[in-house]
C-alpha cells in the first residue's frame, strides 16, 4: 500500500481554511501519525485545519448524490457525466466535487494525530473532539462503501495491509468512541486550563463542553436511525441494543443539538477564502463563477421547468424554501443588474446535453449566487463570509422526530417534533414560524406534509402520513445540507419522493419531467445503494479488498440496508 506522507499539514495548520482548496491524490489509509509530525509544530495547532477540512467533505464532496436525490442536475450546455449519470461507475467515482474516500480518511488520519498526541499529555477536550469528529468520518465511510478498513487503519508501518470488518462491528465500535468522548467532556481533562487555546483552536463551539456532548448524542442518533428501516412495516438491523443507547444517552442527560445549536464553523471567510459551499457552488476566491456553480444547475424535479403548469415539487406544495435553496434565472443574463424571471427552471437529471432549446446555465434555477447582483441562497446568507455545517439543528430535531415515531424517545410527541422541525428549517433558511405554519396548514391533508393525513384512493394517494412524512420532509429540508443523509433514508426505507400528493411518475407522469428521484431512463431500475471500493485499495491493499467478493453497487448493500 502506497504511504502517503502528510508533513504537508504542518504548513498549513496554521490557517484553518488552507485545506478548503488543497488537492489530493491517493490517500493511504494507513498513514503513519508520525509523519504528521513537523518541527515545531504543536499537535493542538491541527485542529482547526482539521476542522476546516471536515466542513469543505460536508459542503462539497457529495454532488453526485445532489444529483442522484433530485436535489441538482448537470446544466444543458455540458456533456453528460457518462459514470454518474448512466451508472456504468469504475472503481475512480467519483471524479470531481471532492472524493470521499481519500477525504475522509485523510481527515480522520489528522485527528487521530491529535488524538493520540492529545491522550498522551492529558488534553481531554482535543482527544474528545477528535473522537466525535472520527466517529462521523467512519461512519460516513461505512454509509457510503460498507465494510471497510477500520480497527486496522491509521496504524502506520505497523500494519500496511489493513483487513476490512464489518460494518456493524464499526458502528458498535463508534458508539463506544462516543461514549468514551462524552466520558472525557465530563472529566477534569476537559478542563480549558488542561487545554491549551481550546476556545480559538475549537472552531465550532470556542470550547463548550456541552455543546460537543449534543453533537456527540446526536451522532449516535443519527446512526441509531439509520438501523431502522421501512416505513409500511418498520423493522431494525439484529445485534445492536438500541434500548441500551437510547437509555444512556437519556441517563446522560445532556440531550441533542437543539434549535440554534448547528454545529458549524466560520474561522474568517471572506471573499478571498470562502466558505467551501460558496467557493465550489458560487463564486471562487477569483472572484469568478466557480466551475462546479456553472455546470450545477436546479433539478427539474425539484423546481420545474420554468412553467406556470408544470411546477417542480417544492412549488407544487407551495414551498417558499425553493427561493431559498435557488436562485431563479436572470431575465437578461448580459444586464448589468439582475431580474428575476417569474418561476424556477430545472433541467431534467441526465438530459442529453442539448436535448431542446433553452436548457442552458444561464436560462437555469442556480444553487447559488450567480452574480454580483443576484441574491444568496439560504445556505450562504453572507456571501463569500457564510457560515459551513458540520451537522445542522435542522437534521438533528428530524432525527428526533423520526426516533420519537419508532418509539426510541418515550415522552416525545413525534407530530410536534416534526412541526419544531419544519419549522427550524424554515427559520434556519431566513424565513419565519409563520411562514412554516402557513405552509402546513396549506398542505392539510397531504401525506408529505401532514403528519395526520390518510391516503385517499379517489387520487390515487394510498399514503398515509407519519413517518412517511417525517421522511418527505427531510428532504425538503437537507437539500444541499447533508445529501448522504437523505440517500440514507431512501435506501433503508425504499420511500418514494412525491408519493404523498402524487406527483411521481406513475400517478401524475403530466407533471414529471424525470423518471423518479432522477434514475436516468433506461440507465438503471433504481440509483445505486453504494460506491465501489478506489482503485487504490486494489492496487496497494488487494489481498483485503477482494475479500469483499465482487461488489456491485446496486445489490452489495451497506449492513443497516435491509429493504
Amino acid at each position: 500500500m502506497k504511504l502517503f506522507n502528510i508533513k504537508k499539514l504542518g504548513l498549513i495548520a496554521t490557517t484553518a481554511v488552507a485545506l478548503l482548496t488543497g488537492c489530493k491524490t491517493d490517500f493511504d489509509i494507513n498513514a503513519s501519525e508520525e509523519n504528521l509530525s513537523a518541527g515545531s509544530l504543536n499537535y493542538r495547532d491541527v485542529l482547526p485545519s482539521s476542522i476546516a477540512s471536515s466542513a469543505k467533505i460536508v459542503a462539497a464532496d457529495w454532488k453526485f448524490l445532489q444529483n442522484w436525490m433530485g436535489y441538482w442536475a448537470r446544466s444543458g450546455n455540458y456533456q453528460n457525466d457518462n459514470e454518474e449519470e448512466t451508472y456504468n461507475f469504475t472503481n475512480t467515482f467519483p471524479t470531481s466535487g471532492g472524493n470521499p474516500w481519500n477525504d475522509l480518511y485523510y481527515n480522520a488520519s489528522s485527528y487521530n494525530y491529535i488524538q493520540e498526541k492529545a491522550k498522551a499529555s492529558g488534553d481531554g477536550f482535543y482527544e474528545a473532539i477528535c473522537r466525535i469528529m472520527k466517529t462521523q468520518n467512519f461512519q460516513l465511510l461505512t454509509d457510503v462503501y460498507g465494510n471497510i478498513p477500520y480497527f486496522q487503519a491509521l496504524k502506520g508501518n505497523d500494519v500496511r495491509n489493513p483487513k476490512y470488518d464489518n460494518g456493524k462491528d464499526i458502528y458498535k465500535d463508534l458508539f463506544l468512541q462516543l461514549d468514551t468522548a462524552i466520558a472525557l467532556l465530563k472529566s477534569p481533562a476537559a478542563a480549558a486550563s488542561a487545554n491549551s487555546k481550546i476556545a480559538t483552536n475549537d472552531l465550532v463551539f470556542k470550547g463548550n463542553a456541552t455543546l460537543w456532548i449534543k453533537f456527540a448524542n446526536t451522532l449516535k442518533l443519527r446512526m441509531v436511525i439509520h438501523c431502522q428501516n421501512g416505513i409500511e412495516t418498520p423493522t431494525s438491523v439484529s445485534g445492536i441494543d438500541y434500548a441500551a443507547i437510547m437509555s444512556g444517552i437519556n441517563a446522560e442527560g445532556t440531550g441533542f443539538l437543539n434549535s440554534g445549536e448547528t454545529a458549524k464553523i466560520n474561522p474568517g471567510f471572506s471573499a478571498s477564502k470562502p466558505t467551501p459551499f460558496y467557493r465550489f457552488f458560487a463564486i471562487n476566491e477569483n472572484g469568478v463563477l466557480a466551475g462546479l456553480a456553472d455546470l450545477t444547475k436546479a433539478n427539474a424535479f425539484a423546481v420545474g421547468i420554468g412553467t406556470a403548469t408544470r411546477p417542480g415539487y417544492y412549488r407544487y406544495n407551495a414551498d417558499p424554501r425553493e427561493s431559498k435553496f435557488y436562485v431563479r434565472p436572470d431575465v437578461n443574463a448580459s444586464a448589468s443588474v439582475y431580474t428575476a424571471r417569474q418561476y424556477h427552471k430545472g433541467i431534467p437529471y441526465g438530459a442529453v446535453s442539448g436535448f431542446a432549446p433553452g436548457y442552458g446555465g444561464d436560462s437555469l434555477s442556480a444553487i447559488n449566487q450567480i452574480n454580483a447582483t443576484s441574491p444568496n441562497t439560504g445556505l450562504t446568507p453572507n456571501g463569500a463570509s457564510s457560515d459551513a455545517w458540520l451537522m445542522t439543528s435542522v437534521e438533528s430535531l428530524f432525527l428526533q422526530a423520526e426516533a420519537a415515531q419508532r418509539g426510541l424517545l418515550p415522552g416525545v410527541d413525534p407530530q410536534t417534533a416534526l412541526t419544531a422541525a419544519i419549522r427550524e428549517s424554515f427559520i434556519s433558511l431566513g424565513l419565519t414560524a409563520a411562514n412554516a405554519n402557513t405552509y402546513i396548514n396549506g398542505n392539510a391533508g397531504y401525506a408529505d406534509v401532514d403528519y395526520t393525513a390518510v391516503g385517499d384512493p379517489t387520487t390515487d394517494n394510498l399514503v398515509d402520513g407519519g413517518l412517511y412524512t417525517i421522511i418527505a420532509q427531510k428532504w425538503f429540508a437537507l437539500n444541499g445540507i447533508a445529501p448522504f443523509e437523505v440517500w440514507s433514508d431512501y435506501r433503508r426505507t425504499d420511500i418514494v419522493y412525491g408519493e404523498g400528493v402524487s406527483y411521481n411518475s406513475v400517478n401524475n407522469p403530466a407533471y414529471f419531467w424525470a423518471t423518479n428521484l432522477s434514475v436516468l431512463s433506461g440507465a438503471a431500475s433504481s440509483i445505486p445503494v453504494r460506491l465501489f471500493y478506489p482503485q487504490s485499495e486494489y492496487s496497494f491493499n488487494e489481498a483485503n479488498v477482494n475479500t469483499q467478493g465482487t461488489i456491485s453497487v446496486f445489490t452489495s448493500k451497506v449492513f443497516w440496508d435491509l429493504q
